[in-house]
């Protein structure tokens, strides 16, 4: 496993880090939507302070990610219960 020392500028700082080659993409991608994230935050609200600024990120962030837990639970329910629903007519068959 190759590790690379990159550095991530998010915001205003540069933040060096150690990770996996095959992780570098997503990585900066992630990077990328931070920093996208902030810039909308400071042009929609004319926010400056960087703490607020990654603050109301972390709650985006977040709130995108219950969200998606949410939808994640349904979608292995509705599965669950077709392969239920699958499992019980193949049981009338045999």
């Amino acid at each position: 496993m190759e590790t690379l020392s990159i550095r991530l500028k998010i915001g205003d700082r540069e933040y060096p880090m150690k990770v996996k080659a095959e992780d570098e993409a997503k990585i900066r991608h992630a990077g990328k939507l931070i920093n996208d994230k902030i810039k909308r935050y400071r042009e929609e609200f004319g926010l400056d302070d960087r703490q607020d600024l990654l603050a109301m990120v972390a709650f985006d962030s977040m709130v995108e990610s219950m969200e998606q837990d949410m939808i994640n639970t349904e979608d292995s329910e509705l599965i669950r219960s077709s392969v239920k629903r699958i499992n019980d007519e193949l049981d009338t068959l045999l």
